[in-house]
C-alpha cells in the first residue's frame, strides 16, 4: 500500500477504537470505468470528511513502486513490478476524474522497491530497486531520456541470495534525503553514503551502523529531522537523520518460504541512532532506544516538530507472512528533550498494521491509518488478516480542553505563494481574544511525502524564522532555495505553545 497526500491505494472502512478517531461512513462515487484485462485498481481519495472511491487503469503494474509530487503538484509514480517495472506514471492534480497518463519503458533501469527523493530543481532521484545497483534522474515530464548512473554501493550493500528467486537484499527502500548542499544522503542496508545525484560520484562514506540491516526487507524506519533556519535564514542550525529498529541480516532467510512450523520468527531491533551528515568526520551516535521492538513501522512529522512511530511488528521481518506480534503502540519521538525522555508511547489501537500498512499526516494534523495486508491475496479469517479499516490517530495537541486558545490560519489573508527568501504572512485568529507574541508561535513547513512499506519517501519538516508578529499577523521568510526546500506544494501549520492548528497549502518555488 502507498499512501500520499494525493492518493491512497486501497478499498478503506471506518471502526471505532479507543482514543482512535473513527472516520465517516465513506460516500463513495464510482467512476464508469469498468474492469477489463488490463492491469487496474481502486482508490480511495479522502477530502476532509467526504470519501470518493475511484477506479483507475494503469499500463503496467504499479505494485511496490516509489513516486513523489512535481512541482505543479501532480503526482508521479515510477516503476513497480511485472510490466510496470520502468514504468512512469502522472496524476493531475486538478482532475480526480482524470486517470493516469503514462509511459512504459521510460526508465533507464526497473524500479522495483526503489526510492525517491525530490531534488533542488523538481527533478527526482530515483535510487536502487531489485537488482537496480543504480541511480537515475527522472525530470517533471513524460518526455524525457534516461539519465542513469552505475551505483556499485548499491550492489556491496545487498544481501546476496541463498537460492533462485530467494532474495533477502536488506536495503530495498533504502533512506534517501536532500542535504542543504544539493548532494544526497543514502543509507541501504547499515551503511551510507553523500552522494552528488547528477553525477553519480560518491562525495563521502560515513561508518557503518552497527546493530543490524535497517532497509526492506528488514524494514526500520528512518527520517531526516525538522531543518530549523539559522535567525538570518542562510542555513539549517541542524541537519540530522534518524534510524530506528529493522532487524537482523538473516532475520528474513529465518521465516521466509519456510513451512510454519519452521518459521523462527526473530525478534526485531529496538535500537536508535543518530548522525549529522554535514559534519566533518560525521559518525553514528546511540540515541535512546524505542520502548519496544519495531520492523515495519512508519515515522511521520507532526507540526509540532515531534515525530510519530506507529505500526509494524515486534518478531520478523516485511514480506508475506513473515512477521507475527502486532506493534499497536504509537510513539511520540521528542528528538530534542534530554536522552531518557525522547519516547512517549500512546494509547495502543487494536488493529494490526503490518505488511502493506502505511500512515499520513493530514492537514487538520490528524494521522490517517490505513492497510496491513501480510498475505499474497486478500484473506481473511486468519490471525492478521487483510484490513481494510482505516484510522485516524489524534495526537496529544487535539485533547479538546486545548481547543479553546487553538488558533486558526484565515486563508483568505495569508500568503499562499512563498518565493525563495522572501518574507511572507500568515494571518491567525482565536476564538478568545488571545494577541500572539514572538516567543510563542512556531510555523512549520511540511513537504508531502509518498508513503509505502515503512518510509516516507521526500518527507522533510522546515522551520522558517519568524521576524515580526503584529495584530496575529506573523512575518516569516521563506526557505532561501531549493536545496532546503524543493519547488512545490507543502502543508502550512502555525503552533501556539506546542498545539497546532489546521495546517493550509502553500507552494514554494
Amino acid at each position: 500500500m502507498s499512501v500520499s497526500q494525493r492518493l491512497i491505494r486501497k478499498n478503506t472502512h471506518n471502526i471505532k477504537t479507543s482514543k482512535v478517531s473513527p472516520l465517516k461512513p465513506p460516500k463513495f462515487k464510482q467512476t464508469k470505468l469498468q474492469p477489463s484485462c488490463k492491469p487496474f485498481f481502486w482508490t480511495i481519495i479522502y477530502i476532509n470528511v467526504n470519501v470518493t472511491l475511484c477506479f483507475w487503469q494503469l499500463s503496467g503494474e504499479p505494485w511496490c513502486s516509489s513516486g513523489n509530487l512535481w512541482p505543479n503538484g501532480n503526482l508521479m509514480a515510477t516503476g513497480g513490478t511485472f510490466t510496470g517495472v520502468k514504468t512512469v506514471r502522472m496524476l493531475p492534480k486538478d482532475n480526480l476524474n482524470a486517470n493516469f497518463i503514462d509511459r512504459k519503458g521510460a526508465l533507464g533501469d526497473n524500479r522495483w522497491y526503489a526510492t525517491n527523493q525530490v531534488l533542488e530543481d523538481g527533478r527526482a532521484i530515483v535510487v536502487g530497486g531489485r537488482d537496480a545497483f543504480s541511480v537515475e534522474v527522472v525530470p517533471p515530464s513524460l518526455d524525457f531520456k534516461p539519465m542513469r548512473f552505475d551505483l556499485p554501493f548499491l550492489k556491496e550493500t545487498c544481501t546476496p541470495p541463498k537460492g533462485l528467486y530467494r532474495f533477502i537484499e536488506n536495503n530495498l527502500y533504502p533512506f534517501v534525503y536532500l542535504l542543504p548542499d544539493g548532494n544526497v544522503f543514502i543509507f541501504a542496508n547499515d551503511r551510507s553514503i553523500h552522494l552528488n545525484p547528477l553525477t553519480g560520484k560518491i562525495i563521502l562514506e560515513y561508518p557503518r551502523l552497527p546493530g543490524g540491516s535497517r532497509n526492506y526487507p528488514a524494514s526500520g524506519v528512518s527520517a531526516i529531522l525538522p531543518l530549523k533556519m539559522s535567525e538570518d535564514n542562510s542555513h539549517p542550525l541542524n541537519v540530522e537523520v534518524v534510524v530506528c529498529g529493522g532487524n537482523k541480516p538473516d532475520a528474513f532467510e529465518m521465516v521466509d518460504a519456510k513451512p510454519a512450523q519452521q518459521k523462527v520468527f526473530v525478534p526485531a531491533l529496538r535500537d536508535c541512532h543518530r548522525i549529522h551528515p554535514m559534519v566533518n568526520g560525521a559518525k553514528w551516535e546511540p540515541e535512546q532506544d524505542m520502548p519496544t521492538p519495531r520492523v515495519m513501522g512508519d515515522m511521520l512529522h507532526l507540526p509540532t516538530g515531534e515525530l510519530i512511530i506507529l505500526n509494524g511488528a515486534k518478531k520478523g521481518v516485511a514480506a508475506w507472512e513473515n512477521a507475527i506480534d502486532p506493534n499497536f503502540t504509537p510513539l511520540i519521538y521528542s528528538p530534542f528533550k534530554p536522552m531518557g525522555q525522547r519516547f512517549k508511547e500512546m494509547h495502543p489501537t487494536t488493529i494490526a498494521r503490518m505488511y502493506h500498512s502505511s500512515a499520513a499526516l493530514l492537514p487538520d494534523t490528524k494521522i490517517l491509518v490505513v492497510g496491513s495486508n501480510p498475505h499474497q491475496f486478500y484473506t481473511f479469517n486468519v490471525p492478521y488478516p487483510t484490513e481494510l479499516r482505516a484510522e485516524r490517530f489524534l495526537p496529544p495537541y487535539l485533547d479538546k480542553a486545548l481547543n479553546k486558545d487553538r488558533l486558526e490560519i484565515n486563508a483568505a489573508c495569508t500568503d499562499k505563494v512563498l518565493k525563495y527568501g522572501a518574507p511572507f504572512k500568515v494571518t491567525v485568529t482565536f476564538k478568545s481574544k488571545i494577541q500572539l507574541k514572538l516567543g510563542e508561535a512556531k510555523v512549520t513547513i511540511l513537504y508531502p511525502p509518498f508513503t509505502t512499506h515503512g518510509f516516507s519517501q521526500n518527507q522533510r519538516l522546515i522551520v522558517p524564522p519568524i521576524k515580526k508578529i503584529e495584530n496575529n499577523v506573523i512575518t516569516a521568510l521563506a526557505p532561501p532555495s531549493g536545496k532546503i526546500a524543493p519547488p512545490g506544494y507543502y502543508v502550512l501549520f502555525v503552533n501556539r505553545l506546542g498545539v497546532p492548528g489546521q495546517g493550509v497549502w502553500v507552494h514554494i518555488d
